[in-house]
């Protein structure tokens, strides 16, 4: 068992996200995969190593002593592909695909990094998560960061971070919104097919609030950089004019008080981000080098 080190990664992603449906998610591999190579190291071992519970699982004391053992391959292992990394040093240039809010704004935040993580040089070609995943599929790029599940079973998906949308304008908001605020805002509205759009009325919907078609929309923007120019540039001594957003976009901007920002009641509207490769690239030890990184850094 010990020289199949997928199936002790696949036993530390279980420990470390206390969940079985939560380590299919970060590894890329189907829940009855991760309950099929826990039960192997179990029946190899001939030991119960996990107890299941409700909100979660608990190692049992053979469990612990598997997890000490693990911890340690699992270090020699990275250690090992750094200095095979350093060995292929294939000078070439890595190539990201990646939806708007990613590529503008989360990845440069550690492309530098990242360059010298990998010793090659990066390139990244934004796009929306559709033609990122065709670009990947098409061989045209190595990675692609979306925010969008496209399923495809030549596609290895993993949970990467998680992105929060807000309602924003350049007018002070009430941190709680409620819903006759929404109905008194001017809206610039993401247009219909847009994933934020949907994320913003399903949380509409699940606050009881109105849906959005039946607020004061004066435009549909496609690009999230023209709906903030738009709403920054709004005039402030009117009816505040709003828009939803990913925060990243505009954390610089509230952090200088030139926007501000709201919220429905106490709810936080989160989407999933996600890192994609092609399946046929799985052992791919640069893949495997960029996937972890990223991971790393969330």
């Amino acid at each position: 068992m010990l020289t199949d080190f997928a199936k002790l990664e696949t036993f530390l992603t279980v420990v470390r996200e206390k969940s079985f449906s939560k380590a299919s998610a970060k590894l890329g591999i189907s829940q009855p995969a991760v309950t099929q190579q826990m039960k192997f190291i179990e029946e190899y071992l001939d030991v119960q190593i996990v107890d299941r519970k409700k909100n979660g699982i608990r190692l049992t004391k053979e469990g612990q002593m598997l997890h000490a053992i693990a911890l340690k391959i699992e270090k020699c292992v990275v250690n090992a592909e750094k200095e095979l990394l350093k060995i292929m040093n294939k000078n070439v240039t890595f190539v990201f695909g990646a939806s708007f809010i990613i590529g503008n704004y989360i990845l440069p935040r550690f492309l530098n990094n990242l360059k010298e993580n990998i010793h090659n040089d990066v390139s990244i070609n934004v796009s929306v998560s559709h033609e990122a995943i065709e670009d990947l599929l098409d061989k045209k790029i190595d990675i692609a960061l979306v925010e969008n599940y496209v399923a495809n079973d030549d596609i290895i998906y993993r949970e990467w971070m998680e992105d929060e949308i807000v309602i924003f304008s350049n007018q002070k908001l009430p941190a709680k919104a409620k819903a006759e605020d929404l109905l008194s805002y001017k809206w610039v509205c993401r247009n219909p097919e847009s994933n934020t759009r949907l994320i913003f009325k399903e949380n509409l919907e699940k606050a009881n609030y109105p849906d959005c078609d039946t607020f004061n929309v004066t435009s549909e923007v496609t690009s999230a950089t023209t709906i903030v120019q738009t709403v920054l540039h709004s005039d402030k001594n009117l009816t505040p004019t709003v828009s939803i957003v990913s925060r990243n976009a505009i954390e610089s901007l509230l952090k200088a008080g030139a926007l501000y920002e709201s919220r429905i009641n106490n709810q936080k509207m989160l989407r999933k981000l996600y890192i994609a490769y092609r399946k046929d690239r799985k052992h791919d030890a640069f893949i495997e080098n960029v996937v972890d990184y990223l991971l790393k850094i969330k």
